[in-house]
């Protein structure tokens, strides 16, 4: 079975989020699509199969199954529109969470997503000792979202993973507006780089940071979006790697667009 390794969220390789990416021909079962995700050791091993109306797609972490992944998704579609099937450039994904499109639009691919609910929760003292900093405010969807006044807070995160895996919610998020954005509010132009910044963490599913999380920000870009009076956004996930989200809320779905680069193609032999 041959296996793409993709950085997605990017156009430059060791950067953004790399998931691995299998497109098949039948499903292997369920259990040794876990043991190739744990043997990888990315936040996502994504497994694909063309079936009578299309593509599905399913999402393995090294912890188990999930419901929905931004980045493995973008890297799904990078590899069929350039590897499998070079005329496509537009996809739909049968998944967990539904139909999924993605959309080929010059370098960029912009991804339909659902858009979580939030509901407000109490920040609370558990948070602060896990994150090792006072959120201003916190909310729930599938993944809690904290919201901190600093990008420089954000950035400098430590957070105790034993302590975040008690936390409700599957993700961690923590999130803030930009120092551009920042800026910009205080000069009042029009001129900023990027909108919002966050990091995400996932110890539940033994992935203790998530480089770029696209799912996450179908929890980040709705808070945003309100509370910035902007339907449009450019998000950037400020982990070690680094990524850039060009986001916008249509209704109760996230529009997702990023670039992708393929790093490795390889042949995975067990289990065949």
């Amino acid at each position: 079975m041959r296996q793409y390794i993709v950085d997605a969220f990017t156009d430059k390789v060791f950067c953004g989020n790399p998931a691995a990416v299998c497109i098949m021909e039948r499903w292997p079962s369920d259990i040794l699509m876990q043991k190739i995700a744990v043997e990888n050791r990315l936040s996502e091993t994504a497994f694909s199969v063309k079936e009578e109306t299309g593509y599905r797609l399913r999402w393995f972490t090294p912890g188990g199954e999930i419901d929905l992944c931004g980045h493995a998704t973008l890297a799904s579609a990078y590899v069929i529109m350039n590897f499998i099937e070079k005329n496509k450039t537009r996809l739909v994904f049968e998944t967990m969470s539904g139909e999924l499109a993605v959309m080929r639009r010059g370098e960029l691919y912009e991804m339909d997503f659902p858009a979580y609910t939030l509901m407000p929760t109490v920040v609370t003292e558990e948070m602060k000792a896990a994150l090792g900093a006072s959120p201003s405010e916190a909310y729930l969807g599938r993944d809690l979202l904290c919201v901190f006044e600093s990008e420089e807070t954000v950035r400098q995160l430590t957070p105790d993973m034993e302590k975040v895996k008690t936390l409700p919610g599957l993700l961690l998020h923590a999130t803030a507006p930009s120092a551009s954005t920042v800026l910009q509010k205080a000069a009042q132009t029009e001129t900023e780089k990027t909108d919002c910044v966050s990091r995400s963490f996932a110890p539940k599913l033994s992935i203790p940071e998530d480089p770029v999380c696209g799912s996450g920000h179908c929890h980040i870009i709705p808070y945003w979006v309100k509370k910035l009076g902007k339907r449009s956004l450019i998000a950037y996930q400020a982990s070690e790697r680094g990524g850039t989200l060009y986001c916008r809320l249509e209704g109760g779905r996230v529009k997702l667009s990023g670039k992708a680069v393929l790093y490795a193609v390889s042949e995975i032999n067990a289990g065949f």
